[in-house]
């Protein structure tokens, strides 16, 4: 496995990677292939930094994040669905920790409630639930 920095011209490897992570964890973003393109370029161009997990110069996996004073923020990790449970997202936590992260004092992930999947990994690799955001859709009167 190869691990690598991203650079703002991977938006367009990374994006269709981001929108399959959308739809296998049931997330409601609508955007489309071109704005999720966009949107990780001005990612990568800006406070985010990303590492593309490679298996022979094809892109099996990647993780966005970004250095916050108490924490690195975990903002997207992916490995792509024909090559789960193999291992690959728990060994790049390990080079990412060891080579993006030396020194973080935590790391900090959302994970949607109703991606059972997602939890399940996280929990096998030793987070816990720290806090629950919750949220409420417009009232009506009446």
């Amino acid at each position: 496995m190869n691990y690598r920095f991203a650079v703002p011209s991977d938006a367009a490897l990374l994006a269709p990677l981001n929108q399959q992570l959308i739809r296998d964890e049931g997330h409601r973003n609508a955007m489309n292939l071109a704005q999720l393109t966009e949107r990780m370029a001005g990612w990568l161009r800006g406070e985010y930094q990303a590492v593309v997990f490679e298996e022979s110069l094809s892109p099996v996996g990647f993780a966005l994040f970004r250095h916050d004073p108490e924490c690195v923020l975990l903002r997207q990790f992916f490995v792509v669905q024909e090559r789960r449970r193999q291992g690959i997202g728990r060994n790049a936590l390990v080079w990412l920790w060891r080579n993006a992260w030396p020194g973080a004092p935590r790391l900090r992930i959302e994970v949607l409630v109703a991606n059972a999947a997602g939890r399940k990994f996280w929990r096998s690799v030793g987070f816990h639930e720290y806090c629950v955001t919750m949220e409420s859709e417009a009232m009506n009167d009446g």
